[in-house]
């Protein structure tokens, strides 16, 4: 099967290289996704139900079953509206369909997708719907070059396969050697999602030209730069630099360029 690819250029000038995901995988992921919901939406009918049912056994003056009722189709209205809004951004452009089948979206540029990306391009789901069963976004899908619907042509967001880790092992860079001799790893360190967005793209070229330059610099010269970055971007995630040696400031340092490498770069 031949898979289109797709070239971004960063900023930096970096070509980096996507596989498109055509309208076969997109529909797989968003059926899984359509059964999810069902299946949501049947639970939250049943709880309705016996709610209502229990009202029953009210004096009758108590029973006013339009309020559950009312509350149910206000909680499925937010769940399938909110579902894919919801889940693209904070997990990184990944449904629970999307995710099982390896796909994800991002922006056009590379980078995750951004809160406003995802609610226009879910926005658009309502045109892409019509008239019914998604035919003018399957359309879109199949005769855009790069399967882009309408809320992916106005969000300016593309949807990819995700990039699978190579059986043969990577050689590791300088950098790399000195996070794993020091023992250090993601787990280090816990972000939450929210937080890790706080995060924008000065703040990662700062911390990656920090990481560039660290086995490079004297140790006078990592301990200033080292406090100075620390006292920048350790309290986005709530760490007080002021308290912690220059030790713990490199290792809480390098841990944090490993979660900002997955979210800004992606491994040609």
């Amino acid at each position: 099967m031949n898979y289109e690819q797709m070239e971004v250029k960063t900023p930096e000038y970096v070509s980096l290289q996507f596989r498109l995901a055509g309208l076969g995988s997109r529909a797989a992921a968003f059926i899984i996704d359509q059964i999810f919901l069902m299946l949501v939406n049947i639970l939250c009918i049943i709880i309705a139900y016996f709610v209502v049912k229990g009202m029953y056994s009210l004096p009758f003056f108590l029973i006013d079953s339009s309020v559950p009722i009312a509350i149910t189709v206000i909680i499925l209205f937010i769940i399938n509206g909110g579902y894919f809004f919801a889940c693209e951004f904070f997990t990184g452009g990944r449904t629970l369909g999307k995710k099982m089948v390896g796909i994800r979206v991002i922006q056009d540029n590379g980078h995750s997708i951004t809160l406003l990306s995802s609610f226009i391009r879910n926005l658009l789901r309502i045109i892409d719907s019509l008239p019914t069963g998604y035919f003018v976004g399957i359309l879109m899908i199949f005769f855009h070059p790069k399967h882009k619907r309408l809320g992916d042509l106005v969000a300016g967001t593309i949807v990819v396969h995700e990039r699978k880790a190579k059986a043969k092992k990577k050689k590791l860079t300088g950098i790399e050697k000195e996070i794993h001799n020091r023992g250090l790893s993601k787990d280090h360190l816990v972000i939450d999602e929210w937080t890790l967005k706080s995060f924008k793209e000065k703040d990662w070229k700062l911390l990656k030209t920090y990481i560039g330059r660290f086995q490079q610099l004297t140790e006078i010269e990592r301990v200033q730069l080292t406090r100075q970055i620390a006292d920048l971007l350790l309290p986005k995630i709530g760490i007080d630099a002021a308290g912690k040696n220059t030790e713990d400031l490199e290792n809480i340092l390098l841990v944090l360029y490993l979660h900002l490498r997955d979210e800004w770069e992606f491994e040609l």
